[in-house]
């Protein structure tokens, strides 16, 4: 700080001895910018951040300054850098399930995307200084565990809802986003996009003041007659929860058929990602099978497709799932 106040001052002393125009304090104005921005960046690092190794213990990692050279995979881990404005930091991307949001697609144009997720020969010839993506991506079959990174001073971040930490949380997601805030010095953006989160949660607990839950189920197609389960311990039914849901079916896991005829939601959410399940098939595999036809959510019309990055290692997206669930569940508070 010292050293920032005599700079400011011998540059406002060299305008005074050469007679202080307009454009001189313009000048004069700009270097104080300059100088106090560094010295906001310099005074912000090194930051010390807590991720985790492929046995899942905690496992600190210190930043001395922003990453610049940054491999992204999956999902969530492009969306968000993007969303923060760190496009320009993106040297490889790859993994996504859906197309980036609309918004972000002008960011996203500037990134190197790859077709197939680069191989660890390939990451390393990348040479990153920062690698960010799901649990599944270092396993020995992958990338290898991230103390083989570390090693070579390249720094990693797991997302902690991608088979790092159970039960999923909304709060996870928070606190991944914060951490990169706080990792490449964008706090206040990463603090707005979370405080929006909170804001929508908030507009959902407010409105079901005094009404009775909604009985709801959150699943997946996986084969015929088989559906696997978002319960309690996932994003989505966090989600569902703090805005005042009942979940039928509260055990991540799978059931057949019988068993959800039996639960008989309200609402049904039904996820789709990919080409392996598309949106229409994540609703007319409910809507039209005639085994269901007795279920309240059937014949209320009631079933609501819902991205998987809405609800699982969900980012920027988690926005997106609270007023996906939201409005499926309250159609009259989005009006």
């Amino acid at each position: 700080m010292k050293k920032t106040l005599i700079m400011i001052l011998l540059a406002l002393m060299v305008l005074a001895a050469n007679g202080c125009t307009n454009k001189d304090i313009s000048a004069g104005a700009e270097i104080q910018g300059n100088i106090e921005e560094n010295s906001n960046k310099q005074e912000h690092y090194p930051v010390t951040i807590t991720t985790y190794n492929f046995t899942k213990e905690p496992v600190e990692i210190t930043f001395k300054k922003s990453p610049e050279r940054v491999v992204a995979v999956y999902q969530n881990s492009i969306e968000t850098l993007l969303a923060l404005g760190l496009e320009d930091k993106i040297i490889a991307a790859a993994g996504l399930d859906h197309d980036v949001k609309e918004e972000l697609k002008g960011a996203f144009s500037k990134v190197k995307y790859y077709e197939e997720r680069p191989t660890k020969e390939e990451v390393i010839g990348l040479q990153p200084d920062f690698i960010l993506s799901w649990y599944s991506l270092f396993g020995e079959k992958n990338l290898g565990d991230v103390g083989f990174w570390h090693e070579r001073s390249i720094n990693t971040y797991m997302a902690q809802n991608s088979g790092v930490i159970k039960p999923n949380t909304l709060q996870n997601e928070y606190d991944d986003i914060l951490n990169m805030g706080k990792i490449f010095n964008v706090e206040d953006k990463a603090n707005q996009i979370v405080n929006t989160m909170i804001d929508e949660i908030q507009k959902a607990k407010d409105f079901v003041k005094g009404k009775e839950a909604v009985k709801t189920v959150i699943l997946e197609v996986e084969k015929e007659g088989v559906y696997r389960i978002y319960g309690e311990d996932s994003i989505g039914g966090d989600v569902a929860k703090q805005v005042g849901a009942e979940l039928a079916a509260k055990e991540n896991g799978t059931i057949g058929k019988e068993d959800l005829i039996k639960l008989n939601p309200e609402v049904i959410f039904s996820v789709y990602y990919g080409d392996e399940i598309d949106r229409d098939t994540a609703l007319k595999s409910i809507m039209d099978n005639p085994a269901f036809s007795s279920i309240s959510a059937v014949k209320s019309k009631r079933v609501h497709p819902i991205m998987l990055s809405e609800v699982y290692a969900s980012g920027i997206r988690t926005l997106d799932g609270i007023k996906t669930i939201s409005k499926g569940l309250y159609p009259e508070l989005y009006k």
